[in-house]
C-alpha cells in the first residue's frame, strides 16, 4: 500500500529527472541484464542531453556534500540545507541523492582518493533455505588470491585458479554500468550500510519503494558458514518473495547448476580438502581487509540489480565473515529467476576480480563509476578467452603461458601502452639494450667503471639504513656458518696440496680482509667472496708445475698477482665485462661438470692414499707414538666411515629440508646448516674413538702461517732462498691469464645469477667495479702469501635468499611473491669479521679429521651435478625414450639429435680432462675458452636455431621457497 510519502518522492523524482519515472516503478532509461544481453550492450545518454541535465542540476550543487557519496553514521547523507521543492515525509529536510552520472554532468570536480590499498579476502554468500525452512546467507566460497570452494563431499576443496565465463564478465560490466555505486560511505555497521544502499537503489529506480522492508530484512539475514550437515550443496536455493504473497517453491536450482560446473569440473569435488579454520587465518596478512559478495534470487524484482559499496573506513561486522577481518567492500547481486543470467557466476567474477591486485587497486582508488568500469575493461584486456572448440591437450595449453606472462607484464608495468604496440612486442622481442644495462658499453676508457660508481655509490647511505632489520642479523648468523665450512674445508685441502705453503690460517685471514674491503667498496655487496673449486684445481696444477721446474711456488704467485692487477686494469678500461654475454650454458656446463668430476675423483684419490698408507692386514706393528711411516690398525676403515658418514649425512639433511617432516622453518633451518651439523657429528664420533688414529686438520695457533719454517707473512718477489728467474717473471703472465679467466667466469656468472629480474633487486649491480676489486685484492693478497678469491655462487645465492622478504599472504598452491630484498653492506661486513675471529678457534678446529673434509668435498661435487642439464642428458642416454621427461630439450628436439649435442659436450669434457691430467694442466682455461667459438660458429652449422634454443637455453629457475627436489644448486653453473 502506497502512502503520501511515496507520492512526494515521485514528485521529487520528476523535478530532478525530466525523463520521468515510468510505471511500474522502474526507470525506462535503465535496461536489465537480459535486455542488454539481447541487445548486445547499450550506450550512455547523448552528450547534449547530459549537458542539459547538468544545467538543470547546477542549482542543486550547493546542497551536495563536500565529498561525493559521503554518509553519516546513521546512514543519512550530510545536508547543508533543504533543496527547493523537497517535501519530507518526516517533516525534516534531506539532501537528495544524486548519482555519479549526475555529478559528472554537472561538472563536479572529483576529490583525489587517498586510500592505502590492502590485501583483500573475499567471501561469496548465497541466499538459501536452511533446515528450519528459514532464509539465510550461506558461504559458498572464499578467495585469498586463489579460489577455494566448499565441495559436495562436505569439506573445503584445494585452492585453485578461478576460471570465469566470458558471459559473466560481460554481465558484470553491464550491471556495473547501470547499478548503484556508493563510494566512501561513513557507516559503522552492516545495518547502516544496508539502509543507505536501499535508499540509493530506490532513488535510482532499481527497486520499488514498497520492497524496501523486504530487502532490508533480507540483507540483514543471518550469515552461516558451511559444514558437513549444511552447505550450498545440501540446502535448497531460496527465492525471496514479496510480503503478503503466496510462497512459490523453487523449481530450477539456478545457482546450483553453475556452482557444480565450477566445483566439479575445475576444482575436483572428488578430492578431499581441508577445513579452513586456523589455516586460513594464518594465511591472512596483518593489514588485510574483506569484501562481502551477496547473491540471490528475488522473485518480485523485474530485472537483475547490482550494487557496489565502498566504505570510508573498514568496518568489523560481527557474525558475518568466517575470519575476523573488517569489511571494506560490499557487492549485492539480486534478480528474478532467469535462464539468461547466472547470479552465482557474476558473484564468482566479482570475487575473482577483487582477488586480483590491479583491479583491487582500482576499486580502492576509484572516484566514480567510470573508474570502476575502466578497471573491468582493463581486466578484460589482460584476460585470455578460449574458443568453444574441442578440448585441447595440455601441451597446447602450455603455449598460452608466454602470452599470459606478457599480458601480466604489460598489466603490471606498462599500463599506458597501446594494445597494438604490445602485441608487436609479444611476438617480436626487441633487441635494443636498455639504458640501465650494466653490461652496455659506453665507448669510453673506464666508462663502465665510472657508470657503476655513479649508479651505486649515491645509494650508500641506504645500504646502511636497510641493514637495521632483524632479518639481516639472522642472515649474518646463517651466512657465517655457510662461509666458514667451505673455508675450513678448502683450507685443509689447500694445505694438503701445497705441502703447507698455504692452509686454513691464510685462507681465513684472506677471506676476512678481502670480504671487509669488498663489503665497503663493492657495487653488489650481496656477493659473497671466497675460495672455490676451480681455484683449488689451479693451485694444485701450479704447485706441481713449480715443483717440476724447481721454482718457488709462493714467489711465483706474487708475480702472478702483479700480472693480475695489470690484466684487470686493461679489461676494465676496455669494458671487457660485456664478454660474459658470450658464455652460454654450453660452456658453463662443461666446466661445471669437469670441476664436479675433479672433486669426486680427488676425494677417492685421497681415500686410496690413506688405504695405501694404512693397509688392511692381519698383523700391525703398533707403537706407543704414531709415526707416518708405520701402518695403524683400523685407520683406513674409520677414515672411510667418516668420509661416507659425512657425505650421506649432509646429503640426507639437504633432502630433509624439502621433506614433509617438522614445521617448515625448523626443517629449513636444519637443512641450511646441514654441512656444519655433519662436520660436528662426525668429528664428535671420531673424538670418542680414542684407540684409532686419523689424520687431523693442521691449524696454527693465532696468526701464525701454516708452515712457518718455509715462509713468513710477507713474500719477497725476488725469492727467499734462490733468485727468482727473470724469464719466469714475464712468463707468469700466462698463469695469470688463466687465473683471471677463472675469476672472471665465476664472478661475472654469479653476478648474472643474483641480478636476474625475478629477484627484484632495485639498487643494481656493477660488473666492472666488482671485477676490479676482486682481482686487484687477489693480486695484492699474493704478496702476503694468501689465496686469491672470487665470488662464490652457492654462498651468494644463499645470502640473497636469506635477505629476501617474501609475502605471507599466499594461498595454498601459489608461490610466495617477493616484497623486497634487504640490499645492504652490513651483513657481509659482519660475516667477514666473524670469519677473521675464527682464526682463534684452533683448539676446536684441530679435532676435525681430514676424512670428514673429504666427505664434504665429495658432497660438493655430487650435489653440484644436480643442477647441470648436461648430467641429466647423460642419464637420458641410459633411459628408454618413453621415460624421458617432458622438457623442451626433449619434446622439441629429436632424441638422436639431443644425444648428438650431448656427445659434443662429452668430447670437450674428455679433452679438458686430458689436458688437466697432462703436464700442460695450466692450459685448462685456454682450452675451455675454445668452447665459446665452437658454440657460436660450429654448432649452428649442425643444429637448427630452435634446437639450440632448447638445448642451450639459460633456464635455471630462481628458487626462493624451495620445493621437493629443488634447491639453490639448481641455479649453480660452477661448484663453489
Amino acid at each position: 500500500m502506497e502512502g503520501p510519502g511515496q507520492d512526494a518522492e515521485e514528485v521529487m523524482r520528476r523535478n530532478l529527472d525530466p525523463e520521468g519515472y515510468e510505471d511500474p516503478g522502474i526507470k525506462g532509461s535503465r535496461m536489465s541484464l537480459e535486455e542488454t544481453s539481447r541487445a548486445g550492450g547499450g550506450t550512455g545518454p547523448p552528450l547534449a542531453a547530459r549537458r542539459a541535465r547538468g544545467e538543470e542540476l547546477a542549482p542543486l550543487r550547493r546542497y551536495l556534500p563536500s565529498h561525493r557519496g559521503s554518509y553519516d553514521l546513521d546512514g543519512r547523507r550530510r545536508a547543508a540545507g533543504v533543496p527547493p521543492g523537497r517535501v519530507s515525509r518526516r517533516g525534516g529536510g534531506q539532501t537528495p541523492s544524486v548519482t555519479d552520472v549526475d555529478l559528472e554532468a554537472a561538472g563536479s570536480r572529483r576529490l583525489v582518493s587517498r586510500w592505502d590499498t590492502h590485501e583483500v579476502y573475499t567471501e561469496l554468500h548465497e541466499l538459501v533455505m536452511d533446515s528450519k525452512k528459514e532464509l539465510c546467507w550461506m558461504e559458498a566460497g572464499h578467495w585469498l588470491q586463489l579460489e577455494e570452494n566448499f565441495t559436495a563431499g562436505g569439506d573445503w576443496g584445494q585452492p585453485h585458479v578461478s576460471f570465469l565465463t566470458y558471459r559473466s564478465l560481460l554481465d558484470l560490466h553491464r550491471a556495473l554500468a547501470k547499478g548503484a555505486v556508493l563510494l566512501d560511505v561513513a557507516a559503522t555497521s552492516l545495518a547502516a550500510v544496508v539502509h543507505v544502499l536501499i535508499e540509493q537503489m530506490i532513488y535510482e529506480g532499481q527497486i520499488k519503494p514498497q520492497d524496501r522492508e523486504d530487502l532490508l530484512r533480507t540483507l540483514l539475514l543471518q550469515h552461516k558458514h558451511p559444514s558437513e550437515a549444511e552447505s550450498v550443496w545440501t540446502l535448497p536455493p531460496a527465492q525471496l518473495q514479496r510480503s503478503g504473497t503466496v510462497p512459490v517453491e523453487t523449481e530450477q536450482p539456478l545457482l546450483r547448476e553453475h556452482q557444480a560446473l565450477e566445483m566439479r569440473a575445475l576444482d575436483g569435488a572428488e578430492q578431499s580438502g581441508t577445513k579452513p579454520g586456523p589455516q586460513l587465518s594464518e594465511k591472512l596478512p596483518e593489514d588485510a581487509e574483506a569484501t562481502l559478495v551477496l547473491v540471490g534470487c528475488a522473485a518480485f524484482l523485474e530485472q537483475p540489480t547490482l550494487a557496489f559499496v565502498r566504505l570510508r573506513d573498514a568496518v568489523t561486522m560481527d557474525a558475518v565473515l568466517n575470519v575476523p577481518l573488517p569489511v571494506r567492500f560490499l557487492f549485492v547481486v539480486l534478480g528474478p529467476d532467469s535462464p539468461h543470467v547466472s547470479y552465482h557466476e557474476i558473484g564468482r567474477t566479482i570475487a575473482t576480480m577483487m582477488a586480483e591486485r590491479v583491479f583491487r587497486r582500482d576499486a580502492y582508488l576509484a572516484e566514480s563509476r567510470q573508474d570502476l568500469l575502466r578497471g573491468v575493461e582493463d581486466f578484460l584486456e589482460a584476460s585470455i578467452v578460449l574458443p568453444p572448440t574441442e578440448t585441447p591437450s595440455e601441451q597446447h595449453l602450455r603455449s598460452l603461458v608466454p602470452l599470459q606472462r606478457q599480458l601480466l607484464r604489460r598489466r603490471y608495468q606498462h599500463p599506458g601502452k597501446a594494445p597494438e604496440d604490445f602485441l608487436k612486442e609479444t611476438w617480436t622481442k626487441s633487441e635494443e639494450p636498455e639504458d640501465d644495462d650494466p653490461l652496455r658499453r659506453t665507448g669510453r676508457p673506464f666508462g663502465g667503471l665510472v657508470r657503476d660508481i655513479r649508479r651505486r655509490y649515491p645509494k650508500y647511505l641506504s645500504d646502511i639504513k636497510d641493514a637495521l632489520s632483524p632479518q639481516c642479523l639472522a642472515a649474518v648468523i646463517f651466512i657465517y656458518f655457510a662461509a666458514l665450512s667451505p673455508a675450513v674445508t678448502f683450507g685443509g685441502l689447500l694445505g694438503e696440496k701445497t705441502k703447507g705453503m698455504m692452509g686454513v690460517s691464510e685462507l681465513l685471514i684472506s677471506t676476512c680482509v678481502q670480504c671487509v674491503l669488498f663489503s665497503i667498496l663493492s657495487a653488489q655487496p650481496l656477493l659473497v667472496v671466497g675460495f672455490s673449486g676451480p681455484l683449488l684445481v689451479f693451485e694444485e696444477a701450479f704447485f706441481s708445475f713449480c715443483e717440476g721446474q724447481g721454482l718457488e711456488y709462493i714467489v711465483g704467485r706474487v708475480w702472478i698477482g702483479f700480472w693480475l692487477i695489470l690484466l684487470v686494469l686493461v679489461v676494465v678500461a676496455c669494458e671487457g665485462s660485456f664478454l660474459v654475454r658470450y658464455l652460454s650454458r654450453y660452456t658453463q656446463e662443461i666446466f661445471s661438470f669437469l670441476i664436479s668430476l675433479i672433486f669426486i675423483y680427488e676425494t677417492f684419490v685421497k681415500l686410496i692414499t690413506i688405504f695405501r698408507a694404512h693397509p688392511l692386514q692381519r698383523i700391525y706393528n703398533v707403537q706407543a707414538t704414531v709415526s707416518p711411516d708405520v701402518a695403524e690398525p683400523n685407520t683406513a676403515l674409520l677414515s672411510l666411515v667418516l668420509m661416507a658418514g659425512t657425505f650421506f649425512l649432509a646429503l640426507f639433511l639437504r633432502k630433509f629440508k624439502n621433506s614433509a617432516f617438522l614445521p617448515g622453518k625448523i626443517r629449513r633451518l636444519i637443512g641450511d646448516f646441514g654441512v656444519p651439523i655433519s662436520i660436528f657429528i662426525m668429528a664428535l664420533a671420531d673424538f670418542f674413538i680414542k684407540d684409532t688414529y686419523t689424520q687431523k686438520l693442521k691449524v696454527p695457533k693465532g696468526l701464525e702461517v701454516t708452515n712457518s719454517t718455509a715462509r713468513g707473512w710477507f713474500i719477497n718477489p725476488m725469492g727467499k732462498e734462490n733468485s727468482f728467474p727473470i724469464w719466469m717473471m714475464f712468463a707468469s703472465v700466462v698463469p695469470a691469464l688463466l687465473v683471471f679467466i677463472l675469476i672472471f667466469l665465476e664472478t661475472q656468472i654469479t653476478t648474472l645469477i643474483v641480478s636476474k629480474p625475478e629477484r627484484k633487486l632495485v639498487k643494481g649491480s656493477g660488473f666492472h667495479l666488482d671485477l676490479l676489486l676482486i682481482v686487484a685484492m687477489g693480486g695484492v693478497a699474493a704478496l702476503f702469501g694468501m689465496p686469491w678469491l672470487s665470488a662464490t655462487t652457492v654462498r651468494t645465492i644463499t645470502h640473497a635468499n636469506a635477505l629476501t622478504v617474501m609475502s605471507k599472504s599466499s594461498s595454498g598452491g601459489e608461490k610466495p611473491q617477493i616484497l623486497e630484498v634487504k640490499e645492504q653492506r652490513i651483513s657481509g661486513l659482519l660475516v667477514a669479521v666473524l670469519i677473521g675471529v675464527s682464526i682463534l678457534m684452533e683448539p676446536i678446529l684441530k679435532y676435525i679429521p681430514l676424512a670428514v673434509l673429504f666427505g664434504i668435498f665429495l658432497y660438493m661435487g655430487v650435489t653440484s651435478l644436480f643442477g647441470i642439464q648436461l648430467f641429466d642428458r647423460i642419464l637420458l642416454l641410459l633411459m628408454p625414450p618413453k621415460y624421458h621427461p617432458k622438457e623442451a630439450y626433449v619434446t622439441r628436439v629429436k632424441t638422436w639429435r639431443m644425444h648428438l649435442f650431448t656427445f659434443t659436450q662429452i668430447l670437450m669434457l674428455a679433452l679438458l680432462w686430458g689436458v688437466k691430467a697432462s703436464p700442460a694442466s695450466l692450459a685448462l682455461p685456454f682450452v675451455l675458452i675454445l668452447t665459446v667459438p665452437l658454440r657460436r660458429f660450429l654448432l649452428p652449422r649442425i643444429f637448427r636455431e630452435i634446437e639450440l634454443k632448447c638445448l642451450d637455453a639459460d633456464d635455471a629457475v630462481v628458487t626462493f621457497e624451495e620445493a621437493e627436489g629443488q634447491d639453490v644448486y639448481n641455479e649453480v653453473q660452477m661448484p663453489s
